[in-house]
């Protein structure tokens, strides 16, 4: 038996048995991982029951609460009797966190309640969310529309008349926000231009008549234009703030809403699951494409999405040349010997340093140093307000390029090395020079391997936070780094990443219970677009390999 067993083991079965095992447990934990992700986030944007409560009070007075139930937990009821909470029995007792929103009313948008304080509950048809852009949701009784403050529809029609307003009111917003970001921004930009302009001429004491007459007329045609948009953004605003809603909330107050202020009105226990199931897409289409608000706790990531591809994009165009050329170098060119052993160590040690000294370093010498100079050299006229010596999306590309370029120079390194010597033998032999076999052969032959340094590159990059809150990034970035204005892509403009929107959401938010289905809706969306980069990049992969596949046999 023991010989059998023996045998076993020097087979090798046991230790295939325990890899297949290992890989199986890790799946398992990633993919958990992700669904319990996916649970958290995905399920915020589902149209949740409005509950109606009274609820009794320690001093026995009976309140009305209205809101949706955010958690539930059970409690040792021994544990609330030592917090002076009178429970009779010994069992646990469920308390639910309840969303009671009403922030400008209450003070509060949450609180935990008692199961057994509650002393009736009612989910009524007519009771409505409002989400609003300032203030977080409100929960109440449509009473009333008005419009210019008077009062035009009570009763019954009152929900139709809101939800016609409503819309009228998105298509006034985004007629506005087009119009502030769209011309008047290009305007706004145009009248900077000229500002840097006329600074410079005054820098080279340029006294020429001619060129300060056409920054004047330029300046005279921005502003003629910029006074009819102002005029109709003036009535635009006059428009969007023509109508109001009264409410009554649980407190028993009726308080107006203004509809310039309200995103969504809806009433989530009189829809069917196919109104919900819309509902729910489109919350989903607006948390991607639209921008975030209240601190980042509502709304959408579009902008930080965009900041996390463009970077990466950046970063990849930076970092591949780069490693590539110094893969060559160490692998074609340079003599074999202890120098460049060193240096291949030194390579290797360099994927190994801490992030955060990649984001120092970046500060210092690409902001500080190289920033500061080009500021010196080409924008003169801006200074004392820095260009490019501040952090923003080329700085912190740079950065992350700095970082990652270990990792594609060990696998280009790799790469080269399993092309047969005979394979540049045979390019050399029939006239090649030596660059033209490593442009035309051995590069070819190697760029899987260069395609798999840039996914790990991208898998590293996309997810940094901590140097790129030195060298760029930033919790709300007024505008794209990608427009309309010439140069279009502004590389010295600061940019929202998902992976610092999650910290910031999670950890600096005045409003942790609203966040926290954000932060997970944002860390799947994060681990979506490294999954598409990747991707992407692999399908590129497959198809070099492919390719050479006859070249490498």
């Amino acid at each position: 038996m023991k010989s059998e067993i023996k045998q076993w083991f020097k087979s090798g079965d046991p230790w295939v048995t325990l890899t297949a095992g290992a890989v199986s447990v890790s799946l398992i934990l990633v993919f958990g991982l992700l669904l319990l992700i996916a649970a958290r986030g995905l399920g915020h944007f589902w149209p949740a029951t409005l509950w109606e409560y009274d609820y009794k009070k320690l001093d026995d007075s009976v309140v009305r609460l209205v809101g949706e139930i955010h958690d539930t937990e059970s409690v040792d009821a021994q544990r609330l009797r030592d917090a002076g909470i009178d429970i009779i029995g010994d069992a646990e007792v469920i308390r639910y966190l309840v969303k009671t929103g009403n922030r400008d009313v209450t003070g509060q948008d949450f609180r935990w309640i008692l199961e057994p304080s509650i002393q009736a509950k009612r989910n009524p048809e007519t009771l409505m969310t409002v989400e609003r852009r300032e203030w977080g949701n409100l929960y109440g009784y449509l009473n009333a529309v008005q419009e210019n403050q008077q009062t035009v529809v009570v009763g019954k029609g009152v929900w139709e008349s809101l939800q016609e307003r409503l819309l009228r009111v998105t298509e006034l917003f985004a007629e506005i926000r087009d119009l502030e970001k769209g011309e008047i921004g290009t305007i706004n930009y145009g009248l900077e231009r000229l500002r840097l302009r006329e600074r410079a001429l005054e820098l080279e004491n340029n006294t020429d008549p001619v060129a300060r007459d056409s920054i004047k007329q330029e300046r005279a045609e921005f502003n003629k234009e910029y006074a009819g948009l102002q005029q109709k953004l003036t009535d635009l605003y006059k428009a969007i703030n023509r109508d109001q809603m009264m409410v009554t909330v649980s407190t028993g107050e009726t308080i107006m809403v203004p509809l310039s202020k309200v995103v969504h009105a809806y009433r989530p226990n009189e829809m069917s699951l196919p109104d919900k199931l819309v509902f729910y897409i489109a919350k989903v289409w607006e948390f991607v494409s639209d921008e975030p608000r209240e601190a980042n706790t509502e709304g959408g990531i579009f902008p930080a999405i965009f900041g996390t591809v463009m970077m990466v994009i950046i970063m990849a165009i930076m970092v591949v040349p780069f490693g590539v050329v110094a893969a060559v170098y160490l692998r074609e060119y340079a003599k074999q010997g202890p120098l460049t052993q060193l240096i291949r160590i030194a390579v290797n040690n360099l994927a190994g340093v801490p992030s955060i000294v990649y984001g120092v370093f970046g500060l210092g010498f690409f902001v500080y140093f190289l920033g500061g100079n080009l500021d010196q050299l080409f924008f003169p006229e801006a200074l004392p307000t820095p260009t490019f010596g501040t952090p923003g999306l080329m700085w912190a590309s740079l950065t992350l390029a700095l970082l990652t370029v270990p990792v594609v120079i060990v696998a280009t390194e790799e790469g080269l090395s399993r092309i047969p010597k005979s394979v540049r033998e045979g390019s050399l032999a029939l006239g090649a020079t030596k660059a033209e076999t490593l442009w035309r052969t051995v590069l070819p032959m190697a760029s899987p391997a260069i395609m798999t340094g840039l996914i790990l590159a991208i898998a590293r990059a996309a997810g940094e936070v901590a140097p790129l809150m030195l060298v760029g990034v930033v919790k709300l970035a007024p505008s794209l780094p990608l427009d309309g204005n010439m140069p279009f892509l502004h590389l010295d403009r600061k940019f929202m990443h998902l992976g610092f929107h999650i910290y910031d959401v999670g950890f600096q938010s005045p409003n942790v219970e609203a966040a926290r289905p954000l932060v997970y809706a944002t860390a799947l969306l994060l681990v979506v677009v490294i999954v598409a980069l990747n991707l992407f990049a692999i399908t590129i992969r497959n198809r070099l390999r492919e390719k050479y596949r006859t070249l490498e046999n």
